[in-house]
């Protein structure tokens, strides 16, 4: 078989192949930690605007979250990417620090980051409304008995016990989002599968 024939796998070890290609599937992490620290922020303030009381709030956020996360990811990303001004990525080169990753200090992953968060962002806040609703409404009515405002009952149990229940499919989603990162390549940033392509053209 294919898979577990030694033949077939001596290209990998010819050259620098091998660290090439780990080379780009470390720029691949790098976005993918930045994005689910982003995602996992931007998608709990969505979830609390989401379940606010206030419509003003409510309704607008509710319209955000739906549009983001039914866009396909690879046409956000592309879009972004070109549709950014391009003054935005001189600026952004110029002013990196030189102690960032390298995978960071070209503009264009500016398009990668902003698509990826907005679109996990959206399906994080869902995750987080469903597992913010899932508690027993008694769990918050006893919090207000007690003398807690609304945010304090929020903060002290309501979420505390939600988060807990939303683990498995957050860390799902996260796991999804790593997985999205190939999808960078399309805007020539230089990560694994970009790398595969430059090595299997040989």
């Amino acid at each position: 078989m294919y898979l577990f024939d030694p033949d077939n796998w001596r290209w990998l070890w010819n050259g620098n192949n091998l660290r090439f290609l780990v080379e780009g599937f470390l720029v691949n992490l790098e976005i993918a930690v930045l994005c689910m620290a982003l995602s996992l922020v931007f998608g709990l303030l969505l979830a609390l605007g989401r379940i606010s009381r206030n419509g003003l709030i409510r309704r607008p956020v509710g319209a955000w979250i739906d549009v983001w996360r039914n866009l396909p990811l690879i046409f956000v990303i592309l879009y972004l990417a070109l549709a950014l001004p391009p003054s935005w990525r001189q600026a952004y080169e110029r002013w990196v620090p030189d102690i960032v990753p390298e995978a960071f200090r070209s503009g264009r992953v500016l398009g990668a980051v902003l698509g990826l968060t907005l679109y996990n962002s959206a399906v994080i806040a869902e995750i987080m409304r469903a597992g913010i609703h899932s508690l027993e409404r008694g769990q918050g009515d006893a919090a207000l008995a007690l003398g807690m405002t609304r945010w304090q009952s929020m903060r002290r149990v309501i979420l505390p016990q939600g988060l807990r229940r939303m683990v498995p499919a957050t860390v799902s989603q996260l796991i999804t989002l790593n997985k999205d990162t190939t999808l960078v390549s399309i805007i020539a940033i230089q990560e694994v599968m970009r790398h595969a392509r430059i090595v299997t053209g040989f």
